[in-house]
């Protein structure tokens, strides 16, 4: 008697309609069928992150009918399952053939090119049915209560987490679907950071805090309509005490997960000014009472309050930005922010390093604008939780959208500036969701 054949396939997701349910039906007629559930961090490098846990799914996917063997799969390639079970078939849909996931196909087949197993492809269920159920599950993910826990959620499981400055409904979009391939890894940003820099340039008006807390609640609302991703707010300085206490309590009820506020009075300058500008650190007794009165108005224990220490712009030294850090976490502080204006990393790391030999729990946010030279595993080294990228959005849009103006002017119709600046209108439509 043939010995049965061994067949394996991949699954990330967790609305399981009638398109799986075929796929798997016609897996397991060629074999026993072994499912590899993608974990959790996985799937929320190149899609939404998953309604169920990666636990969940798996049992959810063992009871299903024709599924023999389920297993974790932490990699979105196929290496470590392939090499382990060295599977006769594996069975994909076929709309893996282009798009960012075609790395992994050809993968795949070099795998099985090494023992002689079989890539065996279906076509891909276009229905729109379908279609609405992932809408349905895109929506559930929006949900205040889920979305405001995801950036802890994502801390805890990832160690590091990347964040890009969104300050519109597009960018926010291009947060949340941007994805590439590298080394066999999808990667993708964890989270979106609404800075108020980035805020204050789309109306055209000063970084000064001149733009108030209801019209950035427009900006907010605007971009958490379209995405699922977690958000954290640039707060400035929370303004006063008795200020902060209500836009927290906003903030938390919305699903925003955390807010920034650094520790400077008065009329707010950007930090990258330094010394160049007046800027004015306030107490560290003030500063605590600000963070202190913000953790007393939380409802939950997910929203996190972030103090953003400004030693280090202001020519303070480590010695004062760790004191800082220290007392604001004493006070309530979720984690801190360090920042500097100085291109080398030096200060930066080592503060990063002597934080988390007397600190390993609180959370370490850093914003490599000026100095950008350092990769996100080096500073998951130095113990950063969160890497943010605070405005490169729209300092890459803006040189752009000049350039675009000044090519119009020049040739005096719109097709030089089309072939050289302008993507086809039908990919933006595509990056859009019609709901």
């Amino acid at each position: 008697m043939a010995e049965k054949k061994t067949v394996f396939m991949s699954i990330g997701t967790d609305v399981i309609h009638g398109g799986h349910m075929e796929i798997i039906h016609k897996a397991a007629e060629l074999g026993e069928l072994t499912v590899g559930v993608l974990t959790d961090e996985v799937v929320a490098s190149y899609k939404r992150h998953p309604l169920l846990t990666c636990e969940e799914r798996m049992k959810v996917v063992a009871g299903l009918k024709g599924v023999a063997n389920v297993i974790r799969q932490n990699e979105i390639g196929y290496a470590v399952p392939l090499r382990t079970l060295r599977p006769d078939y594996v069975v994909h849909g076929d709309d893996w053939r282009e798009g960012f996931q075609k790395p992994v196909r050809e993968e795949c087949l070099a795998l099985l090119a090494e023992y002689g197993g079989e890539l065996v492809e279906f076509p891909y269920s276009h229905n729109g049915e379908y279609d609405r159920l992932e809408a349905a599950a895109r929506a559930q993910a929006s949900i205040p209560d889920l979305r405001r826990g995801r950036l802890k959620q994502l801390i805890e499981r990832k160690g590091l987490v990347t964040c890009m400055e969104a300050h519109n409904g597009l960018t926010g979009l291009i947060t949340e679907k941007t994805a590439v391939m590298v080394n066999g890894e999808i990667r993708q940003f964890d989270g979106m950071w609404v800075s108020s820099l980035c805020d204050s340039t789309t109306k055209g008006k000063p970084d000064i805090e001149l733009v108030d807390f209801s019209s950035r609640m427009n900006t907010i609302n605007e971009i958490m309509d379209v995405t699922t991703k977690p958000m954290i707010l640039d707060g400035d300085t929370g303004g006063l005490t008795e200020h902060f206490v209500y836009t927290v309590r906003t903030l938390e009820r919305i699903g925003v997960s955390a807010v920034i506020i650094e520790d400077k009075v008065g009329l707010k300058r950007n930090s990258l000014f330094g010394t160049e500008a007046s800027q004015q650190q306030d107490s560290v007794e003030n500063f605590c009472h600000k963070i202190a009165a913000g953790k007393k108005a939380l409802r939950t224990s997910e929203f996190m309050i972030i103090a953003r220490i400004e030693s280090l712009i202001l020519d303070q030294g480590i010695e004062d930005a760790l004191n800082r850090a220290f007392a604001y976490v004493e006070a309530g502080a979720s984690g801190v922010m360090i920042h500097s204006r100085r291109k080398e990393p030096d200060e930066i790391c080592a503060f990063c390093r002597r934080f988390r030999e007397k600190d390993q729990n609180a959370v370490l946010v850093v914003v490599p604008t000026s100095f950008n030279s350092v990769t996100e595993e080096e500073w998951k080294g130095y113990g950063v939780n969160v890497v943010i990228y605070a405005n490169h959005l729209i300092r890459s849009g803006y040189p752009a959208m000049q350039k675009t103006a000044e090519t119009i002017l020049r040739c005096g119709r719109a097709k030089e500036a089309d072939e050289a600046y302008c993507m086809p209108i039908k990919e933006i439509l595509t990056l859009i969701p019609e709901e």
